[in-house]
Order: C-alpha cells, then structure tokens, then sequence
C-alpha cells in the first residue's frame, strides 16, 4: 500500500473515533437535540397550514427544505469552523510535521463532518415524519433519488467548507460569516417557495447549491402534486445533478490547490504570531 493511501487509511479511522466521541460528549449531543427542537418549531407552527396550490402543508414542503439546509450549512460551515480552528491552535502544524499527514488530517475530517451532517439530518427527518402529513411516502423511488441528492450534495459543500477555513484568518471570522449565509437561506426556497420572490431574487438563489439540495430532497420525499409550487412546475432533476455537480467539480480543482497553499504557510513562527494577536484582543 502506497503511504499516501496509508495516511488516508489512518483518517478514516480518526474520522471515525472523533464520530464516537462526538456521539458520547454530552455537549455535543445537546447541540444535535437543540438543533432538531430549533428546527421542529417552524414546523409545528405551520404544519396545518395549506401551501396554495400544492395540495401539502407549508410545514411538509419546509421539512425537506430544512433538510437539505441542515446538509449545506454543515458541509460548508462546520468544514470551515474545524479547519481554521485546528490551525490557529497547531493541530494543521502537527499532522504537517508527519509524513502525508495532512492527508489523513483531511479525510478523518471529511467523515466526521459528512457523519455529523448526516445524523443532524436524521434526527429533525425522525421527529418531522411524525409531525407533518404528506412526507416520505413515495417508495423506492424516493429512496434512489436520496442516494445521489445527499453524497452529492456532499461533495458540493465540503470542498467551500475547506476553502473558507483555509482562506479565513481566524474561527472568529467564520461565525461572522454565518449572517451572510443565512441571508443566502432566505432566497433559496427554503422557508417558502422560489417561485414567490422576484425573478432577481430566484436567478441569484439557484446559482447556490443550497437551493438545489433542498430541491433534490423535496423531490424525494414529497408527494407529486408539491411540485406545482416549484419553478416551472418541475423537479428538474437534470438541472440539480447539474447544479450540485459543477459546485462538487469546482470545489474539488479548487480546495486541494488552496488547502496545500495554507500548508505551506504553516509554521511555528506564524502559529506564535497568531497567539500573540489573540493575547492582545484578550488584554
């Protein structure tokens, strides 16, 4: 076996402890409980209420839609968070100084991050079955459809986490981005539907891979008649596996070249510089 292969060996096992302990942490098993209540109460709110025209609640078209915002905010953001994190304190530095260490530092962060993701979608879609008429009723087809949207959607989210965490120059700067991701979620369908904001609006929402998961998992787990609140009436499945798969092609060319860019510049002296930066904000 190839060393290179080897290293990656190694982070997915790494991937996988870090997995267990984020599953026996306490803190971090409230955060998932926390996240699921956060996300239940829109839809406990609006469960009744009928979404004109698509013979569904607006709480059954919004629990996909969460979903999938649930998937692209965990791709993007706790990829970005994890990596700027683990630079500022030496943990890049360290698994830098092994052989093909920062390989296996990066897979055993994309298995975390692709299992957090996928556990913080699974327990809102528990509780949200139950709580909502007209969702995952449709079959085996629902289930095929969910086998290309999620790993794909995967991958178009997890390369834009790695960039932002390489570009960013601190984990403080990732939480501010979260108000202009949250903006992005307002104009990608996925409180209400596309179709009801200007065209403006709609052109720059479908340019984001937010918009195409939610989509791809409305597709999935409504029932046919929802797709008259959708754009043209259409799922477009062409046009999500598209969408999904130029973000997953773009950010894999893009991610390797900037995450071994930031590799370069890792050294003692500018971890040193970063923590003295830090004494001086905390004085």
């Amino acid at each position: 076996m190839s060393p290179v292969w080897y290293a990656a060996g190694l982070g997915v096992r790494r991937g996988w402890t870090e997995l267990r302990q984020t599953f026996t942490t306490g803190q971090d098993v409230f955060g998932y409980v926390l996240w699921t209540v956060m996300l239940m109460v829109p839809l406990f709110l609006l469960k009744d209420d009928p979404l004109k025209g698509a013979g569904i609640s607006t709480g059954a078209f919004m629990l996909p839609s969460l979903l999938g915002m649930t998937l692209a905010f965990t791709g993007m953001m706790t990829t970005a968070q994890l990596l700027a994190t683990e630079r500022e304190d030496g943990t890049l530095l360290r698994a830098k100084a092994v052989p093909h260490g920062t390989v296996g530092h990066l897979v055993g962060k994309i298995v975390m991050v692709s299992g957090t993701a996928l556990v913080s979608m699974a327990l809102p879609f528990a509780v949200g079955v139950f709580l909502v008429d007209g969702v995952a009723r449709q079959g085996g087809g629902a289930l095929l459809t969910l086998l290309w949207v999620v790993p794909l959607g995967l991958l178009a989210t997890l390369p834009i986490g790695a960039v932002i965490g390489s570009l960013v120059s601190s984990p403080r700067t990732v939480g501010l981005l979260m108000l202009p991701v949250m903006g992005l979620v307002a104009i990608s369908g996925i409180y209400f539907p596309l179709s009801e904001l200007p065209e403006w609006l709609r052109t720059v929402g479908q340019i984001f891979p937010v918009y195409w998961l939610g989509l791809g998992l409305r597709a999935a787990l409504l029932p046919s008649e929802a797709v008259a609140a959708e754009i043209g009436e259409s799922w477009r499945y062409w046009e999500t596996a598209g969408a999904l798969g130029a973000w997953a092609l773009a950010g894999l060319l893009l991610a390797p070249s900037v995450l071994r860019r930031m590799a370069r510049r890792e050294s003692g002296a500018a971890m040193a510089e970063r923590h003295r930066k830090a004494m001086q904000r905390i004085g």
